[in-house]
């Protein structure tokens, strides 16, 4: 298929070149399906022919890049080594044992495994965009369909199984042809783009484990060969890992001193000019100013782009007296992190607040450079009137393709996640934890004004007497249905409200909905009740109390129709507030409960204490395939001694709500009963009761 080019005064050499191959490489899968075996060594002189010719034509169309340095080169042949085993590896279990000999067996899966390799190096490049390497592609498709035909051939495969060959031999030539066509233009190249490593690591390894469950699949076990493939892979990633982490040859860039991003270099034993003081006690001082932004810049801008920043938080006392302290303390930070850190590391805006530390070591070591400063800045500090403990969270993101300025922002949301889990930690960026803090910064921006705008609702699940399974009442179930976020579960956005102070809001809002729908189904004969879950903190609020009396009494709703829960985890912290305000409620007739009981001692030794009228457990009580099943005759039986119903709630199953009956719950909850929905829909379900009452 001779290949187009745009309208010239002359042929050019390389389409002459990459025209000749083309043909050759048509004639070569013509004539592989006539040839009988005793003239297959033509057939493979012409796919070298065809291979050469293709050489030939693409070095003239494709753009070379800069000469990277020794190290780079090697740790490029290392890698290429590792992708290369496991692609030949793949290939090799693939290709048929009983119509191949292993001596061709082994050349078809190395010739295949580097023409993937080629394919998957050059799709993944900084240049990949370009015609040049489009042609590559094309090429390396070509002949891997040459390959993978003569090799189908020789093992008499059947018919079918020839088709195979077709789709990259025909790809490949039309992918040549619009590669050696773009690159005939006279229009530049567009830029470099980020080498896209992870590609080159995931796909040889799924390769190579797919190819190795479909031999297992098919009751074959690894011969010899695929075992030494497997077992030659070891050294490569081994001498990898070392050279990505060998800490001796540190960029050029890092050998200077430590630089402060405010002002002047930082010298041991004295701090930086603009040191803040007031600081000491903040979550941590931002870090984006320039000198850091440059360090991270000239680290991936090296041949072989690697290192790590670390952000590290300091967080002292917050009542530190004396600008002398405050200096003091920054300079034992320093000749900490001085004594530390490796002579290629650089550390940048050191205030009393925190720093950074840019580092050429791989992943790894830049990981214990980050438990070795956790160690040192959480020893005591010793300053004027006493001894002064720091504490410290640490972040810590790689230098990969991504701008400095990404790094930074990751190794700042790293540095976040450690604060937020309490300090004296390191926290690793991935873009999970990013997931998670952009989630939570959204929820912090849209829940405020959630009531106001009504974007809250609620949904009901009925709960029944198990005996008869007649419905005795309702859960009140919150949900916030945003238009930003979509529908949002309180287990998620409950713990934000509590932390921006707004949990009241949220509960006052559902107390008062929950008893107006009440009013509206307590109508005649039909006496439920209804439960609406409070946190400890609404609980221990001083007017809860009077509150819920004046929105029974505002809605003409019986005190002894609403249930108040509270989770029992949550309670050993607040007990004596917490059993005064049940006490308050039970005052008025209001019915308690604790939710969410754990069967252990501390939980039953504190249930004497806690008025409270109904005691909810979990799945687990009651599913006779756990162990935790013999706990509920425990529980149960103080139940009764003090007087408790028991609640059996989450049943999902048939099994679990006639478990839940046999271990003697007086009632029961779950989807295996009824699910929860909307006010209208329970109604409907109330309906099929006449006679349900609580």
């Amino acid at each position: 298929m001779p290949l187009a080019y745009p309208q010239r005064a002359s042929i050019p050499r390389p389409a002459v070149l990459l025209d000749a191959a083309a043909v050759t490489a048509g004639l070569t899968a013509a004539v592989l399906p006539l040839a009988d075996p005793g003239h297959l060594s033509a057939v493979v002189v012409s796919v070298l022919t065809a291979a050469a010719l293709f050489a030939a034509g693409l070095s003239p169309v494709t753009r070379g890049a800069p000469r990277p340095s020794a190290r780079a080169r090697l740790r490029g042949v290392v890698d290429a080594a590792a992708a290369g085993l496991g692609l030949v590896l793949a290939g090799w279990l693939l290709l048929p044992r009983d119509r191949l000999d292993p001596p061709s067996r082994l050349v078809v899966a190395v010739a295949l495994g580097g023409l993937a390799l080629t394919v998957l190096t050059v799709l993944t490049g900084p240049l990949r965009r370009t015609g040049g390497a489009r042609c590559r592609v094309g090429v390396a498709l070509t002949l891997a369909g040459l390959v993978l035909l003569a090799a189908l051939l020789v093992g008499a495969a059947p018919d079918r199984a020839v088709l195979l060959a077709v789709p990259p031999l025909v790809g490949g030539v039309l992918l040549t042809a619009a590669g050696a066509r773009r690159a005939a233009r006279s229009v530049p190249d567009p830029p470099a783009l980020p080498t896209r490593a992870w590609p080159r690591v995931v796909v040889p390894a799924v390769a190579a484990v797919a190819a190795t469950g479909w031999q297992l699949r098919d009751g074959e076990s690894p011969d010899v060969t695929a075992v030494l493939l497997a077992l030659a892979l070891a050294p490569v990633l081994v001498l990898r890992d070392l050279i990505r982490a060998d800490p001796s040859s540190p960029p050029a860039h890092l050998g200077g001193p430590p630089a402060h991003l405010g002002g002047p270099p930082v010298r041991p034993g004295s701090p930086p000019a603009g040191h803040r003081l007031a600081d000491l006690g903040r979550s941590g001082a931002p870090v984006d100013r320039p000198a850091l932004l440059r360090a991270l810049a000239a680290l991936k801008d090296a041949p072989a782009p690697a290192g790590a920043l670390l952000v590290v938080d300091l967080h002292g006392p917050g009542a530190v007296d004396g600008q002398q302290v405050g200096k003091d303390v920054l300079a034992e930070v320093v000749r900490r992190a001085r004594a530390v850190v490796g002579p290629g590391d650089q550390l940048a805006d050191v205030t009393v607040s925190g720093f950074a530390v840019v580092t050429g070591v791989g992943p790894v070591l830049a990981y214990a450079l980050g438990t070795r400063l956790l160690a040192a800045l959480t020893q005591p500090c010793q300053v004027a009137g006493g001894a002064l403990r720091l504490r410290v969270g640490v972040g810590l993101a790689e230098v990969g393709d991504g701008a400095p300025e990404d790094v930074l922002r990751q190794a700042e949301l790293a540095r976040r996640r450690a604060v937020q889990l309490g300090r004296d930690r390191i926290e690793w960026y991935d873009a999970y934890l990013e997931e998670q803090l952009v989630r939570r910064l959204d929820l912090e921006r849209e829940l405020p004004g959630a009531v106001a705008r009504g974007e809250l609702d609620l949904v009901y699940q009925p709960v029944v007497d198990l005996a008869d399974r007649q419905p005795v009442g309702a859960e009140a179930l919150l949900r916030w249905r945003s238009p930003v976020l979509g529908t949002v579960l309180p287990a998620e956005f409950l713990p934000v409200a509590e932390d921006l102070g707004i949990v009241g809001e949220l509960g006052c809002w559902v107390l008062d909905r929950a008893c107006r729908q009440l009013a509206a189904w307590s109508t005649g004969d039909r006496q439920l009740w209804m439960a609406v879950n409070v946190t400890v903190r609404e609980l221990a609020a001083p007017d809860f109390v009077p509150r819920t009396a004046a929105v029974l009494d505002a809605y003409g709703v019986s005190p002894d129709q609403l249930v108040v829960e509270v989770a029992e985890p949550r309670v050993g912290a607040e007990l004596p507030t917490v059993v005064a305000r049940l006490a308050g409620l039970r005052s008025l007739g209001v019915r308690t409960a604790l939710d969410d009981f754990r069967a252990e001692h501390a939980s039953l030794a504190q249930l004497r204490r806690l008025p409270i009228d109904l005691l909810k457990v979990g799945p687990q009580l009651v599913d006779p395939a756990d162990p935790q099943r013999t706990l509920i005759d425990v529980v149960v039986n103080v139940g009764d001694r003090l007087g408790l119903d028991v609640v059996a709630e989450e049943l999902e199953s048939v099994s679990l709500v006639e478990g839940a009956r046999r271990a003697g719950c007086r009632y029961g909850q779950g989807f295996a009963l009824a699910r929860p929905a909307t006010a209208e829909r329970v109604e409907a379900y109330f309906e099929e009761f006449p006679s349900a009452s609580r």
